[in-house]
């Protein structure tokens, strides 16, 4: 069952913990992307919105140095106390080594974060469902010092510490998107973004009768200790071959004929399979931009089937759970197209359902799932919100 706060709700959850008032409280929101999976880090385009999932806040600044930190999704660690003087990575603090990174970084950056604070989160993204609990703590923990220190920094700042924290902190080699998608998110629309250059655009999301169904697996994945870093070192390895002749610096460059006339190039099967899709999954997500511009959502709903059939079997990190949810939901009544999104291995997929057929096709998805892994996904419309943001002030 998930459960949205109000802000009453959450001056009360702050009060009780904290025993004082809270300053000011926030929300940051999880992500979906639409198409362009695994691009982000091979300088090609993505295609993400934030949605009303994600992460509440309500935070105190204190006046000396120490940092104290609550989450309701891990009642059992209770309060987490870290010196503001000590900002290194220490697994037994768990969560708050994305809140410490994000402090730590905007340090470096030369703002004065000069006392302690009192920080409560509530967070209703499934965990592990690859909606990117983690960027929206980032962005959450970043709009709170913003607030909190009264810090001079555009959201594209806060944007790239978030990422650096992914990055240098806990050590996942992602990409931008997640956070940009966390921190730019507008309602109603789509971000239509080149990570090579960050140019974006905000494309209204009109799916005309259809809504987006987020299809949980409900099986965790870990970023950090996933073949994510693999797959990057093995798309990068591709382009330092392809560079024997072409002078690129990522596969985002090349579009479809001139990868195939060098392909050549790549001594390895799999890494010529990996390449193909960062180059091809950039191709789609450019075209998929232009079908919903022009309101083909059938062409639409196909590029992002080719997304997921690119993701199974090139880039190979899908797995038998998203791969049941998608080619389950390829043969429903009212659905224009369905893959898996995220890094893959686990975490969710999205369909994209005709609004009466939601019933029938959660029931139908959800049963043949079941019987095939062995226990039950969980389905949610999502609805697609504003980034990262302040909810009220004392």
């Amino acid at each position: 069952m998930i459960i949205h706060l109000e802000k009453e709700q959450l001056k009360q959850a702050f009060l009780n913990v904290f025993g004082q008032e809270a300053d000011a409280t926030f929300f940051s929101p999880g992500r979906i992307n639409l198409i362009g999976e695994h691009t982000d880090y091979n300088g090609g385009h993505v295609f993400p919105a934030a949605i009303t999932l994600g992460t509440y806040g309500a935070a105190r600044k204190r006046d000396d140095q120490v940092l104290r930190f609550y989450s309701a999704n891990f009642e059992e660690l209770g309060i987490i106390e870290v010196d503001l003087n000590n900002l290194i990575f220490d697994k037994a603090d768990n969560w708050t080594n994305y809140a410490k990174g994000v402090l730590k970084f905007l340090q470096e950056a030369g703002h004065s974060i000069d006392t302690g604070m009192e920080v409560f989160v509530y967070g209703n993204i499934p965990n592990g469902s690859g909606l990117s609990s983690s960027a929206s703590l980032e962005l959450l923990i970043g709009i709170i010092a913003e607030e909190l220190y009264g810090l001079e920094l555009t959201r594209l700042d806060l944007v790239k510490i978030g990422k650096q924290t992914e990055n240098h902190f806990i050590g996942v080699n992602s990409g931008i998107m997640d956070q940009f998608a966390i921190g730019m998110g507008a309602d109603q629309r789509a971000i239509y973004l080149d990570t090579n250059s960050l140019e974006y655009e905000l494309v209204p999301l009109d799916l005309g009768d259809h809504v987006i169904v987020i299809m949980n697996t409900n099986k965790r994945r870990e970023l950090a200790d996933s073949k994510y870093n693999k797959r990057r070192a093995e798309c990068e390895k591709a382009v330092e071959e392809l560079n024997a002749v072409l002078n690129i610096q990522t596969l985002g460059e090349l579009d479809e004929w001139t990868f195939d006339q060098y392909s050549y190039l790549i001594k390895d099967e799999n890494r010529i399979k990996r390449a193909r899709h960062a180059v091809l999954e950039n191709q789609r997500t450019l075209q998929a931009r232009k079908a919903l511009e022009e309101g083909d959502l059938a062409t639409f709903g196909r590029l992002v089937n080719a997304s997921h059939v690119s993701l199974e079997h090139d880039y190979e990190v899908t797995g038998l759970e998203l791969d049941t949810l998608a080619h389950t939901a390829w043969e429903q009544e009212g659905v224009l197209g369905a893959r898996m999104t995220g890094a893959g291995f686990g975490g969710c997929g999205i369909a994209i359902v005709h609004k009466d057929k939601v019933e029938a096709f959660t029931e139908n998805v959800g049963k043949t799932y079941t019987e095939v892994v062995g226990y039950e996904p969980s389905f949610y419309v999502a609805e697609i919100a504003g980034g990262s943001r302040v909810l009220s002030r004392k």
